[in-house]
């Protein structure tokens, strides 16, 4: 199968690598036509995959038509505040006819956009002309770029509408060492995939502040609650965040090393302002721009987020760490299950 990949970043290089053992044929597209050319010749990311070798017959290209133009399936794993941008880019320089040939669309980035307050496939269903839910599905679950591109057993969930197209990508992904299940509550893993890194970014504060092991366990319990209730009010299933998507991806994210959210909440309870904290970070963290997301998505449709709430207060209003967990603590009491 000739597949796409739009963003040749840590997850884009894994899944090009994970593919090409598979026997796919890879197109990889890189925004800056400096780093693509950089990628093409040296054919390694040493800053985020160091030691993870892009075999020669990836092609690597910053033209956006081009790599749609030789694609069967795309997967779209640039940053979620960057998306829209990205896909009116990519519909302003790609026939309609072209996007009507991809038999799908896998949705492999994590986030709530800023603004418009949409999740990921929305935007993605916005900006390609004559595209459907039928051809668009998700991809999400504890899947480290670190640990997939060096073969280490993970399992993920494709989840979509479309169960053929869930299968398809389950037949197309599946190896040795990367599981895929499919699932049929797309809202549900997005959600999940968006909320659990806002979580993580908290749970890198607690490790921060030098807290224990009781802190972290409330934390993902009381988070999956949090994403639990989010998702129930936007109508998605309350099993999804008990799978591979919620409360899988949750543990990995909040517990890893290799966690970018994670790293940031530990750089803020340091002392750091949001702006050092971001310098020093060399990838995205999503949960950043998705607490902020996530706390106006919780205002408008009414529900309580508590966790959310104060990690946008700690990022974005500047409250004090102690503070955020004493009002934490200090909320009014109520059932576990409400």
């Amino acid at each position: 199968m000739n597949i796409g990949i739009l963003g040749a970043g840590s997850w884009g290089i894994a899944l090009a690598v994970l593919l090409h053992s598979k026997g796919h044929r890879l197109t990889m597209w890189e925004f800056s036509p400096e780093a693509a050319k950089f990628l093409d010749e040296k054919r390694e990311l040493a800053t985020k995959l160091p030691g993870i070798i892009i075999p020669p017959d990836i092609k690597i290209t910053s033209s956006i038509s081009e790599m749609f133009g030789v694609s069967e399936l795309v997967i779209c794993v640039v940053p979620s505040q960057t998306m829209r941008q990205t896909l009116k880019t990519a519909a302003k320089e790609t026939e309609r006819a072209v996007f009507d040939g991809i038999k799908g669309w896998v949705m492999a980035a994590k986030g709530i956009e800023i603004g418009t307050l949409e999740l990921m496939t929305d935007v993605l269903i916005d900006e390609i002309p004559g595209l459907g839910t039928d051809r668009v599905a998700v991809l999400s679950g504890p899947s480290h770029a670190e640990e997939v591109s060096r073969g280490i057993p993970t399992t993920i969930v494709a989840a979509s509408e479309n169960q053929e197209l869930a299968q398809l990508i389950q037949e197309n992904f599946s190896t040795t060492t990367f599981r895929v299940y499919t699932n049929d509550d797309m809202r549900g893993v997005e959600l999940a995939a968006s909320i659990k890194n806002v979580i993580a970014v908290a749970a890198g504060i607690i490790d921060g502040m030098g807290f224990g092991d009781n802190t972290k366990g409330a934390l993902m319990t009381r988070g999956i609650a949090e994403m639990m209730r989010l998702g129930r009010k936007m109508g998605a299933k309350d099993s999804t965040f008990s799978g591979l998507a919620g409360i899988g991806d949750l543990i990995t994210t909040c517990i890893s090393r290799h966690s970018r959210n994670r790293r940031m909440g530990e750089l803020i309870a340091s002392g750091l302002t949001l702006k050092e904290a971001l310098g020093k970070m060399t990838m995205v963290a999503e949960g950043v721009e998705t607490a902020r997301s996530a706390y106006a998505l919780a205002q408008k449709i009414g529900i309580e987020m508590p966790i959310t709430t104060e990690v946008y207060k700690a990022l974005f209003e500047d409250k004090p760490i102690k503070e955020a967990v004493k009002d934490l603590m200090m909320r009014e009491t109520k059932p576990e299950f409400w």
